[in-house]
């Protein structure tokens, strides 16, 4: 863990307090939490998104039953979208 230290409100200390109260928690916690909702991890995001992408595949059809034989010539016909 990094130390860090922040400017609060008087009203934010005390919202977090009481979240932090309510969940059993400590306000730090309630803080890294607010941080991995709010800004994105990149790595854990491109996961994810390759993830969708390979749940796609085989899932579409190109009206072809031998693509992988004839790829080239397929993809240099006119599209039909």
């Amino acid at each position: 863990m990094i130390r860090t230290q922040i400017s609060l409100t008087e009203k934010q200390m005390n919202r977090l307090r009481r979240a932090a109260s309510a969940r059993g928690v400590s306000i730090a916690s309630v803080i890294r939490e607010a941080v991995d909702r709010s800004v994105p991890d990149e790595g854990a995001d491109r996961l994810a998104r390759q993830q969708r992408a390979f749940k796609l595949a085989g899932t579409f059809s190109s009206g072809h039953s031998d693509t992988s034989e004839r790829h080239d010539e397929i993809l240099a016909e006119k599209p039909r979208w």
